[in-house]
């Protein structure tokens, strides 16, 4: 069922100016929002809606690694002001349980909603979707709580990635897949490209009706939990993910051809060739981060049976690799955790990556709290992709 009417869209992509997080700042930014989607006169007495938020894991809310809890705040307070039953969920990195959701709602800040009447997540269960209209996938467990919605909202993080380049509304939706089963997805979908069309294909799959970035303040360098906070200063929303996650690459200095996810849904007809073709309620130029630090995704070589030795020369002298900083790592074990090939332990304290099991999946660079865990691009990687 459609909710929101589309005919009241002014635009494909809503930017709205949000210098910080303070109650003024954000009110503002949803009057001008909601405005801007054409009110909130769809919202119906005693419908369900979930947010699905960005909660990878127990940060607080001023590392920029998760959605800020001021901004569901906001729209959860508009939500139930309208008759809402509003809930929030993720699936973070770990077990997907009380202890561990627990822990990221209390770090994360978002246990503070459950005052306004929002309820947080708290069904473990998990479903099996039937999909055959996935490129990638046909069959996958996802988290159980989403059935329990008449309407989703995406509300996604502005985020730079190491595996897939950036992380926002596309990416968001990976956390619909149960904590212990996402290395399992990392070790299935070892090709960039098969990776981007399994978030795509969960995309197609939950077609949340509308998707909002937190791009107050974003995250650069060694995303998605590591890396630095950066003031952009914006809200972004939109109904589709595809244009959204275009315009947002487009303002941390990415074309689509660096966010393999983003390549996927143009292969798949989602969004236009060109960012002129997505109407924006602002100009996107005004918006863009020159210096924003990204992790630009080196894409991996194909050779048939006669190429193996070069090509697996080339992978050693261009392609990523996970790097340990031993002065950071406290040896907590949460690499090894995650890995999905086994490829990482623990020994006298400090983490150990086998390179030769080392997959390049960098579950280990995504979840280690202490950002001991870097992405690694030679040399002639760096001067090739100039």
């Amino acid at each position: 069922m459609q909710y929101i009417d589309k005919s009241k869209l002014k635009n494909d992509v809503v930017i709205v100016e949000c210098k910080d997080y303070s109650e003024e700042c954000v009110q503002s930014a949803f009057d001008e929002l909601i405005n801007e989607l054409g009110g909130l006169d769809w919202v119906k007495s005693g419908m369900k809606i979930v947010i699905k938020a960005n909660l990878v894991t127990f940060l607080k809310p001023e590392t920029a690694a998760t959605t800020h809890p001021n901004l569901l705040m906001e729209l959860a307070k508009r939500l139930i002001e309208k008759g809402a039953k509003v809930i929030i969920g993720d699936s973070p990195g770990g077990p997907f349980n009380s202890i561990n959701l627990n822990h990221v709602y209390s770090v994360t800040g978002v246990s503070e909603l459950k005052k306004i009447g929002v309820e947080l997540n708290h069904n473990f269960e998990q479903t099996e979707a039937d999909f055959q209209e996935g490129v990638i996938l046909k069959k996958f467990p996802y988290t159980a709580y989403l059935d329990e919605a008449d309407m989703i909202i995406n509300f996604s993080k502005l985020k730079s990635h190491g595996m897939m380049g950036m992380s926002a509304a596309i990416k968001n939706l990976f956390g619909i897949i149960p904590g212990t089963i996402k290395p399992e997805f990392h070790f299935r979908y070892q090709k960039h490209e098969d990776f981007a069309n399994m978030l795509v294909d969960l995309n197609e799959f939950l077609k949340p009706e509308l998707c909002i970035v937190d791009a107050v303040v974003g995250m650069e360098g060694n995303g998605p939990t590591a890396g630095v906070p950066k003031e952009v200063g914006i809200i972004l929303a939109s109904q589709s993910p595809y244009y959204l996650d275009l315009v947002c690459a487009n303002l941390i200095g990415l074309k689509r051809e660096n966010v393999p996810y983003l390549e996927a849904a143009y292969r798949r007809k989602l969004i236009p060739e060109s960012i002129e073709e997505i109407s924006c309620s602002k100009k996107i130029s005004d918006y863009i981060i020159s210096d924003f630090d990204t992790k630009k995704v080196h894409k991996s070589l194909k050779f048939d049976d006669s190429h193996k030795f070069f090509g697996k020369v080339l992978k050693k002298v261009i392609g990523s690799v996970p790097k340990l900083n031993k002065s950071k790592c406290v040896g907590c074990g949460k690499c090894a955790e995650v890995c999905p090939v086994g490829a990482i332990m623990v020994e006298n304290g400090k983490a150990r990556i086998k390179k030769e099991k080392c997959i390049t999946c960098f579950c280990c660079q995504e979840f280690c709290p202490k950002g001991a865990v870097t992405v690694d691009r030679p040399l002639l990687a760096r001067i090739l992709s100039k």
